[in-house]
C-alpha cells in the first residue's frame, strides 16, 4: 500500500510502499480517507513529542477518517507502530473508532476532532466545568481556540471572553458567541490592567492556548482581582507562546487558582475519545465550523511542514 514513511528522526515523511496491516483480535482494518496534519503527528515523526516512542521506520498520522470492510464511516486514532493514518489502509483497536453523524463530512471530521477535542475535553474532563461558569480563552484567535469560545457556549458558558493578537479575528469573535475580547497587542501592564475587570467580575475557568508571556500577565492579574476564596481552574493546553513559565508562589496564595494540564496524559483515552465525539454530535447544532485546505497524500514531503493557526491541510488518500 501507499504510505507516508519516515525513516529517522528528523526526517520528513516521503510517500512510498508500506506493507499493509494485516487483521489481529480487537482491531479492525480501516481505509483511509483523510487524514489531518497536525502537531502531534509532525512531533512524534522527529522523536520531540513527549508521547513518541522513536521506532522507525513508520507510517505518520495520529488520527484520521475512513471506512471499516462493512462500510461504515468511523474516526480513529492511534494505530499501533508501526502503522498510521497517513496510509491508504491501517489497523486501530475497536475501542478507538469513533462512528461519524451523517451530516460530517470526512475533511470536516478530520480537521475538526483534535482542536475541537482540546477545549472539549479541558472543559469537561480537567476543569470539571459547570453550565452558568465564565470560561477566559486565552489565544482564542487560532483554529482551536476559535472552537473553544464555541464550544464554552455550547456547553452552556453564561460568559466567554477571548484574548488574542489578530484584531480582525477578535471581532469576527464577537459575532461567533465571545461576550468580550481582550487584545495581546499590549505591554503587559497595560495587558493586567485590561484583563482585572473581568477577573474581579468572576472567571471560572481559563482555557490557556499560549502559556508564556500572556500566561504569566493573565496569572498575576488574576491573583490580584479574583475575589478571595472563588476558585479559578486555569487549564493550560498549548504552549505556541513559550515552553516556560516563571510564576511566582505568591499567585498561588492570593487565590484559588488551581493549574492543571489538559491533553494526552493527563486525560485517560477514553475521556479524549468521548470528547471528540461530543465535538462530532455537536457541530451542526452549534455551528462549529473550521476552515480546511486538502492535499493528496502524494505531496506530503512538500507540505509536511506546512502550519496555519487559521486552515487546516488535511491530507486525502489519492495518489495522484
Amino acid at each position: 500500500m501507499k504510505a507516508a514513511v519516515v525513516e529517522g528522526a528528523g526526517q520528513r515523511p516521503v510517500y512510498t510502499e508500506f506493507e499493509p496491516p494485516r487483521a489481529m483480535p480487537g482491531h479492525s482494518l480501516i481505509d483511509v480517507t483523510a487524514s489531518a496534519l497536525s502537531r502531534i503527528a509532525q512531533g512524534r515523526a522527529a522523536g520531540t513529542h513527549y508521547s513518541s516512542d522513536r521506532r522507525y521506520p513508520f507510517v505518520v498520522g495520529v488520527d484520521g477518517v475512513g471506512r471499516l470492510d462493512d462500510g461504515r464511516r468511523v474516526y480513529f486514532f492511534g494505530a499501533p507502530v508501526p502503522f498510521g493514518a497517513m496510509a491508504e489502509r491501517t489497523i486501530v483497536p475497536d475501542t478507538q473508532c469513533v462512528p461519524l453523524p451523517d451530516t460530517l463530512d470526512d475533511v470536516t471530521a478530520a480537521a475538526i476532532a483534535i482542536p475541537g477535542m482540546s477545549s472539549w475535553a479541558a472543559l469537561t474532563e480537567r476543569a470539571r466545568f459547570v453550565a452558568g461558569e465564565t470560561v477566559l480563552v486565552n489565544g482564542a484567535t487560532g483554529t482551536s481556540g476559535r472552537l473553544a469560545v464555541r464550544i464554552a457556549k455550547h456547553l452552556g458558558a453564561a460568559k466567554v471572553i477571548a484574548t488574542g493578537r489578530n484584531a480582525a479575528a477578535l471581532q469576527a469573535l464577537l459575532k461567533a458567541g465571545a461576550d468580550a475580547v481582550v487584545s495581546l497587542q499590549q505591554d503587559d501592564a497595560d495587558l493586567a490592567r485590561a484583563l482585572e475587570p473581568h477577573f474581579r467580575a468572576g472567571v471560572d475557568v481559563v482555557l490557556d492556548y499560549l502559556w508564556g508571556a500572556s500566561a504569566q500577565t493573565l496569572l498575576g492579574a488574576a491573583a490580584k482581582a479574583t475575589p478571595g476564596g472563588r476558585r479559578l481552574r486555569f487549564v493550560q493546553i498549548g504552549s505556541i507562546g513559550g515552553a516556560d513559565l516563571p510564576v511566582p508562589g505568591a499567585v498561588l496564595r492570593a487565590t484559588a487558582i488551581e493549574l492543571m494540564g489538559s491533553g494526552l496524559g493527563s486525560v485517560p483515552l477514553p475521556g479524549l475519545l468521548g470528547a471528540i465525539r461530543g465535538v462530532f454530535d455537536a457541530a451542526a447544532p452549534a455551528g462549529l465550523t473550521i476552515d480546511t485546505r486538502t492535499v493528496p497524500l502524494s505531496a506530503v514531503g512538500e507540505h509536511w511542514g506546512d502550519t496555519s493557526s487559521a486552515v487546516r491541510l488535511v491530507f486525502t488518500m489519492r495518489g495522484d
